[in-house]
């Protein structure tokens, strides 16, 4: 099977090197935004299937204010 020219054109133009190098070793930030927060959600969630399996566990805007990712309403 023949490659597509998109794909060589790609790869002619890949930018991986130049973007990498633009930030400073030791400096770049992994993958996991929202962390702590995904943790307790998860958290709560074993804690409830313990009582009711079936149920659903979804973040409140409380999670949110708790875990620093939102603030609370001024109104």
């Amino acid at each position: 099977m023949t490659e597509q020219t998109r794909t060589d054109t790609a790869r002619d133009h890949d930018d991986k090197d130049l973007i990498e190098g633009m930030i400073p070793a030791g400096e770049a930030q992994t993958g996991t935004s929202g962390g702590a927060l995904a943790r307790d959600i998860g958290s709560q969630a074993d804690m409830k299937t313990v009582t009711d399996p079936d149920g659903t566990t979804r973040a409140t805007k409380q999670d949110d204010i708790d875990a620093g990712v939102a603030y609370d309403s001024d109104r």
